[in-house]
């Protein structure tokens, strides 16, 4: 829809044009009409709106610290202060008669923005973006002392803009710098067309409009003559190209109450990602404070500050709303730590690994019912689910304390993840909390006793699956020998490897020998401790 917008705001600005050609074809209607003040007045208040529009996207660019916004910026900053020059060319104004520095402010100023337009849709506005930010107020500073230093040297009338000389009398050097700078604008013009049909908003589309209407506004600079109505026509084409932009961003502050939304659309593919970031962020606090019970009307005073509309402060307090909901609803069933470790690698969602970007050192404790599946023949499916909810109950609080991650129940087994530091001992000392909260539960019931096996070593924790469904595994050698150091374990017994061993103090916990030992998948014996407290 908005593609075809824009193509037809295209169509019905080529009839400037054609308006141009039939008076360079018909040359007794292009009429003269020399009135003064309805010059004055025309183009200041074409500077007056270009103004505006400078100080509003520099505001934006500002707050988001966008390349391109910026030299969009710089580009109205210029039309805006050559024009002004210009205003003042009207005889009897500032002096008796135009000089050449006033007279050719106007097409100096079209050629300045021309560069400046084409810059904001160039590497200088992507991957270089960083190198103009950098010298934002140099180049901000520059164009103002040029403005200031071009209007004291035509009112002094100094050398070279001190002779009377009327713009067309330059000829050939202004059609070859109307070229140029119609050049320009046709390759900016091209680039937000491509923007306008993306975002697909008013503001967008007005931009590539005004690109258009600057060019042409060039192109009668080149070929009118003074105040004949070709030479009125450039000055109504400046006056539209900044009125449609001012139009269409009042249209959308009036609708997001916020400067910076205003110009979003045109913002580059750096802004929209820290955008991006700053949504997120504020919606990760919103909802950290309302599940501690407090107001967060902090985070959205600031969001208002730093530009957000009021109907995006709603929709990001609602999203951040649900999000706990979410997380409220779903939590239970996923391992915390891992989900942190998730949301924080961007690849993750990809299959790829978590928690850092390659294998690291942790502790596998693998735990299991010994005589589970002899049990639960004779028991009807309610009465073993109860049995495991009561044990699940005992066991999930000590994990939780000893710091380690539950990764996955597997029917009667559950498997925990330690890392960082002291990992084996708290794996250790978890495993010994463990069977001492669950021996008294088995001996009072007559169910089945918990065996462990723990191993240290180097793992990867990563997504695995499909792309409709996925779950968290920590892969590796390191959590295969666990589980074999476990099936050899006796019910209410902890085995553990020679890497867990290393990690622990011999003092702390008693450790006996169990020697080298044959596991099923490992061609060599292992050896094994048996950890009694």
């Amino acid at each position: 829809m908005v593609g075809r917008m824009a193509t037809g705001t295209l169509a019905a600005l080529a009839l400037p044009l054609l308006g141009l050609a039939l008076l360079l074809l018909r040359p007794e209607l292009d009429l003269v009409w020399e009135h003064h003040p309805s010059h004055f007045w025309l183009v200041l208040l074409t500077a007056i709106v270009s103004m505006a529009l400078a100080f509003a996207t520099n505001e934006a660019a500002s707050r988001h610290a966008d390349a391109r916004l910026f030299m969009v910026g710089l580009a109205f900053l210029a039309s805006a202060g050559f024009l002004g020059l210009h205003a003042l060319a009207t005889p009897g104004v500032l002096l008796p008669e135009p000089n050449t520095g006033f007279v050719i402010a106007t097409p100096v100023g079209l050629v300045v923005a021309a560069v400046l337009s084409a810059a904001s849709v160039s590497p200088l506005a992507g991957p270089h973006g960083a190198l103009v930010l950098r010298y934002r107020d140099l180049l901000r500073t520059g164009l103002v002392v040029g403005l200031v230093a071009w209007g004291a040297v035509s009112i002094l009338r100094l050398e070279p803009l001190r002779s009377p000389m009327p713009a067309e009398n330059l000829g050939g050097p202004l059609t070859v710098v109307a070229l140029v700078a119609v050049a320009l604008y046709a390759y900016a013009a091209w680039r937000y067309l491509g923007i306008a049909r993306r975002r697909q908003t008013p503001v967008a589309i007005a931009l590539l409009a005004a690109m258009v209407l600057l060019a042409e506004a060039m192109i009668a600079v080149a070929i009118s003559r003074s105040w004949h109505i070709s030479w009125w026509e450039w000055h109504l084409l400046l006056t539209a190209a900044f009125g449609t932009i001012a139009i269409a961003v009042r249209r959308e502050y009036r609708r997001t109450g916020s400067v910076a939304s205003v110009f979003r659309p045109i913002y580059g593919s750096a802004a929209l990602a820290r955008i991006d970031r700053w949504h997120g962020q504020a919606m990760a606090e919103i909802a950290d404070l309302e599940a501690r019970g407090e107001r967060a009307d902090r985070v959205l005073d600031d969001l208002r500050r730093d530009g957000a509309s009021e109907d995006e402060v709603a929709v990001l307090a609602a999203a951040a709303r649900e999000v706990r909901r979410i997380e409220d609803l779903l939590g239970p069933f996923l391992p915390q730590q891992a989900v942190g470790e998730l949301v924080a690698a961007r690849h993750a969602a990809a299959g790829g690994a978590v928690g850092g970007n390659g294998p690291r050192t942790v502790t596998a404790l693998f735990a299991d019912l010994a005589g589970f599946t002899s049990f639960s023949e004779h028991r009807e499916p309610a009465t073993v689910i109860g049995m495991l909810n009561a044990y699940w109950a005992a066991v999930v609080p000590i994990i939780d304390a000893a710091g380690g991650r539950i990764e996955h129940f597997a029917g009667d087994g559950v498997l925990a993840i330690f890392d960082g530091e002291d990992q084996a001992e708290r794996g250790a000392s978890c495993a010994v909390a463990l069977l001492a909260a669950t021996n008294p539960i088995a001996e009072e019931h007559g169910w089945p006793r918990f065996r462990i096996g723990m191993n240290s070593g180097a793992a990867v924790t990563g997504t695995v699956g499909a792309d409709a469904r996925r779950s968290i595994a920590t892969i590796g050698d390191t959590t295969n020998l666990a589980a074999r150091l476990m099936a050899v374990a006796e019910p209410g017994g902890i085995v553990i490897g020679a890497t867990t061993r290393a990690g622990l103090d011999g003092e702390q916990f008693r450790l006996d020998p169990l020697g080298e030992i044959q596991v099923k998948g490992k061609r060599e014996p292992v050896e094994a401790w048996r950890l009694t407290n």
